[in-house]
Order: structure tokens, then C-alpha cells, then sequence
């Protein structure tokens, strides 16, 4: 069973909302999200990205059998960085292992390709988050070094790695 990433439905707020509810992948995320997540955030993030300039905001659900289980975006960066762009994902906890993020990956970065002049997408992750890591090296992305001391969360320093894919 493989997953797909199609566009974001107001309906799958309450999924986002119990991904987003869980520690474990709230800690290799941002800071920022509300805690808790309600389905009412959920409705939020799902109406802006879904307004969102489709030109520098591609963001997907990712999704088995349609049920949503994660979630992927690339958003272009600007002035010097219009043509590079950061991509960002987490999958709920139930669905870690089992090849769907590297496969959603895999799809967003040739969506992607296929429809933008984008050039390079980089993604940075934790470097202790060694899931992740891999996710970015099967779907096909190099590791370009490790940012040292570059975020705190949780209230400790960490190191980052930054790894991209660039247009062939």
C-alpha cells in the first residue's frame, strides 16, 4: 500500500489535529503550532495553505486509502532564493517506517520540478533525528553539512544538517 499527496480538504482537520497532538512528532517539528492542536487550527493551516500563492506554496496532505497521515510542503524562498525553495514533512506516528515519507518526498520534489522553475530544495533537519535523515536519503537528496548549534527547542542547542535536491 503506497501513499499519495493530493490537495489539503477542510474535512481532513481533524487527522491534522490528532498528528499534531502527539510529542513525539511535535518534537522534530518547529516551534510555533498552537499545543493542543485543535480541529480548529487544523481548519486554519488547511484554508491558508489552500489560499496559499501556488507559486511559491505547494502543500499536500499525504495520504492511504485517501485517510490522511502526514504532511508535506515546499515554499520558495525570495530576492536571491526565488529559485530555491525548503521542504518540510512529519507522518503521524502509526504510519513511521513503512516508506511514506520517502515516497511523499519523492512525489513533491518532482511535482514540484515539473511545475516551477524551482532549481533546489533543501530540507534541514535535526541532526540527532536520524528517521528523518534517511527519508531525505532515499528519496534521492545529498547531505551538504551540519549546522552546529543552529536551533534550540526544548530548551536545548541542537545541531542541524542541511541536505538538498537539486534539478537534474
Amino acid at each position: 500500500m503506497d501513499c499519495m499527496i493530493r490537495k489539503w480538504r477542510i474535512s481532513d482537520r481533524e487527522r491534522l489535529a490528532e498528528m499534531l497532538n502527539n510529542p513525539k512528532v511535535l518534537d522534530n517539528l518547529r516551534d510555533g503550532l498552537p499545543c493542543p492542536y485543535t480541529p480548529e487550527d487544523g481548519e486554519e493551516y488547511i484554508r491558508s495553505m489552500l489560499a496559499a500563492d501556488e507559486t511559491k506554496t505547494f502543500a499536500f496532505a499525504i495520504t492511504v486509502d485517501d485517510a490522511v497521515i502526514g504532511s508535506i510542503g515546499v515554499f520558495r524562498g525570495e530576492n536571491i532564493h526565488s529559485r530555491t525553495a525548503e521542504l518540510g514533512y512529519y507522518i503521524g506516528e502509526p504510519y513511521w517506517g513503512k516508506g511514506y515519507a520517502a515516497s511523499a518526498v519523492k512525489q513533491v520534489c518532482r511535482y514540484v520540478f515539473d511545475h516551477s522553475d524551482i532549481l533546489r530544495i533543501f530540507a534541514e533537519p535535526f541532526a540527532y533525528n536520524a528517521a528523518s535523515r534517511r527519508v531525505l536519503e532515499k528519496a534521492g537528496f545529498q547531505l551538504e553539512g551540519t549546522l552546529r548549534s543552529n536551533a534550540v527547542k526544548n530548551g536545548k542547542v541542537l545541531d542541524m544538517t542541511m541536505y538538498a535536491l537539486v534539478r537534474e
